[in-house]
């Protein structure tokens, strides 16, 4: 019987591309929360805090993925499973009750203003992290 070999470090090969996807989107959303908090937050309270939390996922998505100890191993995993969750609801209420979001959020109808890359970048995260996890 083998023994399990150490995870291999996220941001190895392809996990740089990833990263870089995921400090942009956390460049991106958490400016764009920024600025729709600072001067237009009573126009659509719910979703620009919703666009800031992305952000803030989205950072520490990103120190995750970067790091190469357990506990960014462990960050990474649970901020990217929050963001699955994240887009998944957001999106379907939004299509489902447009009323409480007048305005877009990064997550609204799953994506759609970010070409449905917050939709697939999760999936992509998750599949990284267990591709790059201990191995037997």
């Amino acid at each position: 019987m083998s023994e399990p070999r150490a995870p291999r470090a996220t941001s190895s090969g392809a996990g740089r591309v990833l990263i870089a996807v995921y400090a942009i989107f956390a460049l991106s959303a958490t400016a764009r929360a920024g600025v729709q908090i600072a001067t237009r937050f009573s126009e659509a309270p719910v979703a620009y805090l919703l666009s800031g939390l992305a952000g803030v996922v989205y950072i520490l998505a990103t120190i995750g993925l970067a790091g190469s100890t357990p506990g960014h191993r462990r960050l990474a995993w649970g901020a990217v499973g929050f963001e699955l969750a994240g887009v998944l609801i957001v999106g379907l209420v939004t299509v489902l009750d447009t009323g409480d979001f007048p305005d877009d959020t990064v997550w609204s109808v799953f994506g759609r203003g970010y070409g449905f890359i917050p939709l697939i970048l999760p999936f992509v995260g998750l599949w990284w992290l267990r591709r790059t996890g201990a191995r037997r």
